[in-house]
């Protein structure tokens, strides 16, 4: 295919990436801090060398990988007032994102699984979800989202990009990506709508079913202190689900022909750059054990 400069564009943004430069930095530096600090913690306390620890450092790691591939170009973006990347580089932001994204989906279900097994099936939870299960179910998403993002980039490769490259984005998607293409592509969008939504879909489903029956078992304790006790276990999990799927379904599932491209970007920076930043907020703030970790580090 012929080498093309992709110049990506965005209008409008959340938070302190409408300030200055110097606030943007800072706030990429506090979503590199507050996951590596999450990372750190589960590695060297052993009272989070558990399984839900495990997969929250991964879901750390994965953060990690989702802001560098995206916030760097998006802070040149915002500094030069507009940006250009090479073609071979935006195909490589874009499965590298893509991979990202729906390793996340995957890791959440499996954290829900974890979560349902822990307070639904707690005699048996040790012997379930052993260390070398959890690594299992971590190399099995790997594997699986980067055979279906491979799938997608393979298939993006077949098009050709001769019109204007333009892109009214702050990074490589699918969708801006498709609205330069001057070759056919049906087969493109029949692949994603096969993939995408129904996928998407299944692994809600397996949370719900999860939080569902979650929610059962609590309320059939009898000790409120109990059952505030294992419902604290499993909330922020579940604040994270509801942000994350929500702005994912708002962008690709939803149909978005009345959509605005500004609120379709702003939407983007939510999963892409907000969820990362809020996530050690949310796992360090509303749990105990890794506010321990971290007195115990200080002191």
């Amino acid at each position: 295919m012929q080498e093309n400069n992709v110049t990506a564009i965005t209008e409008f943004f959340l938070l302190g990436f409408q300030g200055s430069q110097y606030l943007r930095i800072l706030l990429f530096c506090l979503l590199l801090w507050g996951n590596l600090l999450i990372i750190a913690l589960v590695s060297t306390s052993k009272n989070l060398h558990t399984p839900m620890y495990f997969f929250i450092s991964q879901l750390s790691i994965n953060d990690i990988l989702l802001t560098t591939v995206i916030v760097p170009f998006l802070l040149h973006i915002l500094l030069k007032n507009g940006g250009t990347i090479g073609f071979t580089d935006c195909i490589i932001q874009f499965y590298v994102f893509c991979t990202s994204e729906a390793f996340e989906c995957l890791l959440l279900t499996v954290m829900s699984y974890d979560r349902y097994v822990a307070i639904c099936n707690p005699l048996r939870y040790s012997s379930i979800m052993t260390s070398e299960y959890c690594v299992k179910l971590l190399i099995s998403c790997w594997l699986a989202v980067l055979f279906i993002t491979a799938m997608d980039t393979v298939t993006l490769l077949m098009l050709k990009f001769c019109r204007k490259n333009v892109i009214d984005h702050f990074f490589c998607d699918i969708v801006p990506l498709l609205e330069i293409a001057c070759s056919g592509t049906q087969f493109v969008e029949l692949e994603v709508s096969a993939l995408g939504p129904p996928l998407l879909c299944i692994l809600l489903i397996i949370i719900i079913v999860s939080y569902s029956n979650i929610i059962v078992t609590i309320y059939k304790i009898p000790s409120n202190i109990s059952r505030r006790k294992a419902f604290s276990t499993c909330s922020s999990h579940l604040i994270v689900v509801s942000i994350f799927y929500c702005t994912l379904f708002s962008v690709y599932v939803i149909p978005t022909s009345g959509q605005s491209s500004t609120i379709s970007k702003v939407l983007s920076l939510i999963y892409t750059v907000v969820t990362p930043l809020i996530n050690p907020i949310i796992y360090s703030m509303r749990n105990k054990d890794i506010m321990k970790a971290i007195k115990e580090t200080i002191d």
